[in-house]
């Protein structure tokens, strides 16, 4: 079983906001998922992300990897960089 960091999208039409979730690669988009693992909100300025380095951390470890996008916030974040080193 593969098991990514990704989005999942809430929210009402043209006003989205996601959670960054753990979920099997086979799994729907917004179906199941393991864990959240954080949050990001694309509509406010600036754009709001909030993370649960820790459960990041422990998932990463376990071997989930981020899917481009997520890779990307987590980056911004600096959390990224924790999880190469």
């Amino acid at each position: 079983m593969a098991v990514k960091f990704r989005l999942s999208r809430f929210g009402s039409k043209k006003k989205p906001f996601y959670r960054i979730v753990v979920a099997d690669e086979r799994s729907p988009r917004d179906g199941r998922f393991i864990d959240k693992v954080g949050s990001y909100d694309p509509l406010k300025d600036p754009a709001e992300i909030k993370l649960d380095r820790e459960k990041i951390k422990s998932w990463h470890q376990k071997g989930a990897r981020p899917t481009k996008t997520v890779e990307n916030l987590f980056k911004k974040e600096g959390v990224f960089k924790e999880l190469t080193q």
